[in-house]
């Protein structure tokens, strides 16, 4: 089982951006596909982006399109997810996880393991 640490997170005024990483605590991240994920206060968790690491394919929810870009580094072993012109609603804790492949922008096939994620707050 694939175990992701996430890192990135913080407050940030409207506008403003940030990036967050996604790292395995151990092996490699080749061959799956990693999902980003939040989860904002009284809401249920949601998907807005899947990158995969097997052909590249990187999809994104309508509520973060044209302003939120994954990436991978492969050297690096992480995925990242920039975060540009934020907005009160993204406020959320963001996790990442693995899964088989991406549907879209939905990992599917995922990994029954959730970190403790990141914390972010976009108010002025």
């Amino acid at each position: 089982q694939l175990r992701l640490v996430e890192s990135g997170g913080g407050l940030v005024q409207p506008g403003g951006s940030l990036r967050l990483s996604c790292a395995p605590s151990e092996r490699t991240l080749s061959g799956y596909a990693i999902g980003w994920f939040r989860q904002a206060p009284g809401k249920e968790r949601e998907g807005v982006s899947c990158i995969s690491w097997t052909n590249g394919w990187i999809g994104y929810a309508d509520s973060v399109k044209g302003r939120f870009i994954a990436s991978r580094d492969n050297a690096k072993n992480t995925v990242y997810l920039q975060m540009n012109n934020l907005k009160p609603e993204d406020t959320a804790v963001y996790y990442c996880a693995a899964g088989s492949y991406c549907s879209g922008y939905v990992t599917k096939g995922l990994n029954n393991y959730w970190g403790q994620g990141t914390q972010v707050t976009v108010s002025s």
